[in-house]
């Protein structure tokens, strides 16, 4: 099977290095691999060049986006800007983060994956982080769930779900998406990526409320939205974390924003979210 890699990279001159170093080492190589510079100003692009030089299945665009950070949105259109300059002829398409050390086994590990069982739409391992000197598993989501940094999507999955959105909550909504078009979504715990920048660090302001608008564009309703809130703000230990989420999702309601699901697929995600949590519960 041939894979594909997208790796979009802003400013990540202290970790891309080793993130492509990883798959130079891998014992299963990528056919391809795209490192997307949106608009770096330090040495990102200087890493490009070395290991395009270096290994010809490496190769740099360079994407010019807006200066606001806005979680989601930023990163997918960087993510296109690079998939954009691909043909059709891979089997896995990968959008992966420019901070992170694979192990060298990992695409091989996905690649059995997707061939002992075609119903695997979409396949991936743990984040961990360094604590204290041992690498641990990066609690932020449930152990079902593939992280935005890692995502591998069979090629007939990705074009079922329409691809990625545009939109925080993309990398929520395409597992929910891959479900609805019947499709599994695989996460193996032996596979473990070192996280070298933890999560959620780089957030302004200017985008708190967008984890809210988040679950309003996937037609989570009031209920579901408070429940998943609760839940995130407990992982990260902010209650504040809880309170602009739930302002994000009133916000958006009342300024009408467009979903990013249709009504459809909206009723089959508060059924499987409610499913989900009946199970947990050990109700039914």
């Amino acid at each position: 099977m041939d894979i594909y890699i997208v790796i979009p990279a802003h400013n990540e001159e202290a970790h891309l290095s080793k993130t492509l170093q990883s798959f130079a080492e891998q014992t299963f190589l990528p056919k391809k691999v795209v490192v997307v510079n949106d608009a770096s100003t330090d040495g990102t692009q200087k890493i490009i060049d070395q290991f395009s030089e270096e290994h010809s299945f490496i190769e740099g665009v360079f994407f010019d986006s807006e200066n606001l950070h806005a979680p989601g949105s930023k990163v997918i259109r960087a993510f296109y800007q690079g998939f954009e300059t691909l043909d059709a002829s891979f089997d896995i398409i990968c959008k992966f983060d420019a901070d992170l050390i694979f192990p060298k086994d990992y695409l091989q590990k996905i690649v059995e994956h997707f061939k002992n069982d075609p119903s695997y739409g979409m396949v991936g391992g743990f984040c961990t982080i360094e604590k204290n000197g041992p690498w641990v598993v990066e609690n932020l989501t449930d152990k079902n769930h593939i992280r935005g940094a890692l995502k591998a999507y069979r090629k007939k999955c990705f074009e079922d779900i329409g691809g990625l959105k545009k939109s925080m909550g993309w990398d929520t909504v395409d597992e929910l998406l891959a479900q609805y078009h019947g499709w599994k979504v695989k996460t193996d715990p032996s596979l473990h990526v070192k996280h070298l920048k933890p999560t959620g660090k780089v957030y302004t302001k200017a985008s708190k409320h967008k984890q809210g608008e988040a679950f309003y564009k996937m037609r989570y309703g009031f209920w579901l939205t408070l429940i998943a809130s609760a839940k995130l703000a407990s992982k990260k230990g902010s209650f504040s974390f809880f309170v602009d989420t739930m302002r994000g999702f009133s916000k958006a309601k009342s300024t009408y924003q467009e979903f990013i699901v249709s009504e459809k697929e909206g009723a089959f995600i508060r059924k499987l979210r409610w499913k989900n949590i009946r199970k947990k519960l050990g109700i039914g």
